[in-house]
């Protein structure tokens, strides 16, 4: 009886520990898959949940890219640039919604999953197209640029995974950033031709260094 009693005894704190290092152990994976700038999902934690709205057949995948951004940290400094990120995001995650995802791709570069529900997604990127353009909080208004979107509904292009729509999202994205359209749907033909699984002209490509930012 005395050596159960002493079982459980020390059986007790190690339990607590344990669970104690099973919170800290979530608690840090969360943190992990959120980013410490924003406050949006990282690359991965968007990617898991994007990866399940996308079973929905009302699922849009959208991408966003500040315009400009570089400029705005050369001429204003980076204090800036971060709080216009912020505010970005911020924006971006209310239009989103608790039904959908945000993401923080790196830099300044956003992504989103919404849900269709009414087929007026057009009409509401341009309103986000808009809101995303006011100067942010606190800052001075000169302190603002636009932000270029571009959109594809995955049931344009049954089968196609998360990768392959944002790179049809980003296709477009970049045809609004030339063309200083603001926001752009992704065409429902073939993919555009990319180099690396980049479109051509995009950042990090060799003809990326000469891309409008």
């Amino acid at each position: 009886m005395n050596t159960l009693l002493t079982a459980l005894a020390t059986a007790g704190p190690l339990a607590a520990g344990w669970s104690a290092h099973t919170l800290w152990l979530r608690r840090s994976l969360r943190s992990a898959r959120r980013d410490p700038l924003t406050g949006l999902r990282t690359r991965d934690g968007f990617t898991r949940r994007a990866s399940t709205l996308l079973k929905d057949p009302r699922a849009v995948v959208v991408l966003a890219d500040v315009d400009r951004f570089k400029q705005i940290n050369d001429t204003h400094g980076h204090a800036a640039g971060d709080a216009l990120l912020k505010a970005t995001a911020d924006r971006l995650a209310h239009y989103v919604g608790r039904a959908g995802v945000a993401g923080r791709l790196g830099g300044d570069e956003f992504a989103a999953v919404v849900l269709d529900d009414h087929g007026t997604v057009s009409d509401l990127l341009a309103v986000l197209h808009g809101v995303l353009a006011r100067p942010a909080d606190g800052l001075d208004p000169t302190v603002h640029t636009t932000v270029s979107l571009g959109w594809v509904r995955a049931a344009d292009h049954p089968g196609e995974d998360l990768s392959g729509l944002l790179r049809r999202a980003d296709e477009a994205m970049y045809a609004a950033k030339q063309g200083r359209a603001g926001v752009r749907r992704a065409g429902l033909g073939r993919l555009f031709a990319t180099w690396s699984g980049r479109r051509a002209g995009r950042r990090g490509t060799a003809a990326g260094s000469q891309a409008v930012a």
